[in-house]
């Protein structure tokens, strides 16, 4: 057993031990939101918007962008699962603004010897406010997104822990 798997199972553990009322929550968001954020470590949602267990829903990739897989979920948990609120939060000194889709895509061949990267639209951060108010404008122009649902934009600052909003271009 390696070593991180050995420190999850004991944190788990003892996070089982007293989990007691959490065990009642409800399926549902209890304050009706989403957040759409960037999968870094440095990133704790539940901290940074106060949450706790039930709160909200959290999606999580690369860059926090609003790609399918994450527009599935969020429309998942407006439609089915009741939010009407959505939060695209992307920080301040992301990885995703390091390279270009042509080079991680040519890295990628170099290593795999496969042009598929090729296939992906990694989407990458060339600009961090235009790429919020690009990820806001797609949700709420998305056919599947209802028109009800509120949705704004910030940047979390990863040197003081704030969140800018990114108000419209």
């Amino acid at each position: 057993m390696s070593e991180n798997l050995s420190s999850i199972l004991d944190a788990n553990s003892k996070y089982a031990d007293s989990f007691g009322e959490k065990a009642d929550l409800a399926m549902p968001p209890s304050r009706k939101f989403a957040i759409l954020t960037c999968m870094d470590a440095r990133l704790d949602p539940a901290k940074f918007a106060g949450l706790s267990e039930g709160d909200a829903h959290v999606v999580r990739n690369a860059g926090g962008r609003a790609s399918d897989d994450a527009i599935r979920s969020l429309v998942i948990s407006s439609e089915v699962l009741g939010t009407r609120e959505w939060f695209v939060i992307h920080h301040s000194n992301c990885g995703m603004e390091t390279f270009t889709n042509e080079k991680i895509s040519g890295d990628l061949k170099s290593t795999f010897d496969t042009k598929e990267g090729y296939f992906i639209n990694w989407l990458t951060i060339p600009d961090r406010e235009e790429s919020v108010r690009e990820d806001v404008s797609r949700l709420r122009n998305h056919p599947l997104v209802s028109r009800d649902i509120r949705i704004s934009g910030y940047i979390f600052d990863v040197k003081t822990g704030k969140l800018i909003e990114v108000v419209k271009g």
